[in-house]
């Protein structure tokens, strides 16, 4: 198994900032540090629960926030993360984009559309 890593630029209402995003293809939704969401002047539209990996609960605030990467640009969901929270390149901002993690390769390629 291996890690990957992309740099990415979020923005929001108050600017934006650059992200190393870990790429997490287990997660569904992308989160953002304390730090960034914070310096982009982010703000929660809502609440959500969220099951960890060891099958711990937690709750935390989510908005919206314009994703670019090398590949493209979109609207994404993300979760406002607290002290501690690493960055994460979720799957819903991935699809969003048009695009999977390969992997083989572990890198991010254009995903098959279907529209049947």
């Amino acid at each position: 198994m291996g890690v990957t890593y992309v740099e990415g630029t979020v923005f929001g209402p108050g600017g934006s900032k650059v992200v190393a995003f870990l790429v997490d293809s287990g997660a569904t939704y992308t989160v953002l540090p304390t730090e960034i969401w914070n310096g982009i002047r982010l703000r929660a539209t809502r609440s959500a629960r969220f099951t960890l990996p060891d099958g711990t609960a937690i709750k935390r605030q989510v908005s919206e926030a314009r994703i670019a990467l090398a590949e493209g640009v979109a609207f994404s969901p993300v979760v406002m993360g607290e002290p501690g929270d690493e960055a994460l390149l979720g799957i819903v901002t991935l699809e969003n984009l048009g695009l999977v993690l390969n992997p083989f390769t572990r890198r991010l390629q254009p995903m098959r559309m279907v529209l049947a």
